[in-house]
């Protein structure tokens, strides 16, 4: 097997791997066809097999062909982003979070100008993305993410709990507020699956009862614009309708909460846990986060 020499036959190969045409894949580059099909066939032959079957109006990777396009794109993409974060200048300007769309929405956005009051000086990069975070490349320097949590996890910033919230906007004249003799009255909203409703109302001794549970949601934040709107009465989780209540615009029913098990985590890029911008902004999370909890905690 000959050694690779050059990484020029690697961007030709992902480009046209991309297109899966090498007329398309020169038309980006600014070749001439020929050009790239003589560089993939050069790095076909440097390592030793074939990357794509020629047809003949376009060309189609093989199996082995796929397998190193996936980590030739994921190669090229770190390196774009090292060099673009190195042409933007200094490192400890930039602070790019990854996060949740859901926690992005409802919580860091509407704080987030009391961050950028603190440290004016920090051009702020928010990724908003359901995806797993890689914590490898220089994309991003650290993420909050939602999922499984346990005590004494360093990691941990917030263990969430559901609660039952609904508009005012549902309340019937005169009325002060909704209990959970209500739900059967309203559609109960909910993420993904109403399995944690059930547990509330095991939890509160209320199964008994014909509750509609006809409106499931994909993520918390659209769960709790619906609360808002007034689509029905919603199980969400607290640090998401947090906002929302000190506003006005959803009211808690007084029960007890349902157990639960989740949280968010604060993970870091290894390569930047030393750096002042992100002990700044993990230091901001956790008061943020206090200021929450002092400001009420759901009912237990």
């Amino acid at each position: 097997m000959k050694p690779l020499r050059s990484l020029s036959g690697l961007i030709d190969f992902e480009c046209a791997a991309r297109w899966g045409s090498f007329k398309l894949a020169a038309q980006e580059l600014h070749k001439t066809p020929a050009a790239i099909s003589q560089q993939v066939k050069h790095l076909e032959e440097t390592v030793g097999f074939a990357l794509f079957i020629r047809h003949a109006r376009h060309v189609a990777l093989t199996e082995k062909g796929h397998e190193l396009a996936i980590t030739v794109r994921r190669m090229l993409g770190d390196l774009r982003a090292k060099i673009g974060a190195l042409q933007e200048g200094d490192e400890e300007s930039i602070l790019r979070i990854s996060t949740t769309h859901s926690f992005a929405i409802k919580w860091l956005v509407p704080r987030m100008h009391r961050f950028t009051k603190l440290y004016p000086e920090l051009d702020i990069r928010i990724d908003s993305n359901d995806a797993p975070a890689n914590l490898e490349d220089d994309s991003t320097d650290v993420a909050v993410r939602y999922g499984p949590v346990s005590d004494g996890d360093p990691a941990l910033l917030f263990r969430e709990r559901l609660i039952a919230v609904y508009s005012p906007h549902l309340l019937a004249p005169g009325q002060a507020d909704l209990t959970l003799a209500d739900l059967p009255n309203f559609p109960l909203l909910y993420e993904k699956t109403p399995e944690s409703w059930l547990q509330l109302l095991n939890e509160n001794k209320a199964l008994k009862g014909k509750y509609d549970f006809s409106r499931g949601y994909s993520h918390w934040g659209v769960l709790a614009q619906a609360a808002v709107a007034g689509q029905g009465i919603a199980l969400v989780a607290y640090g998401i309708a947090f906002q929302d209540i000190l506003k006005g615009s959803l009211r808690q029913i007084n029960c007890k909460s349902a157990p639960f098990g989740s949280g968010y985590r604060f993970m870091v890029n290894p390569n930047k846990a030393s750096m002042t911008k992100v002990q700044r902004f993990r230091a901001w999370l956790v008061a943020e986060m206090d200021d929450m909890r002092l400001a009420g905690e759901p009912i237990a």
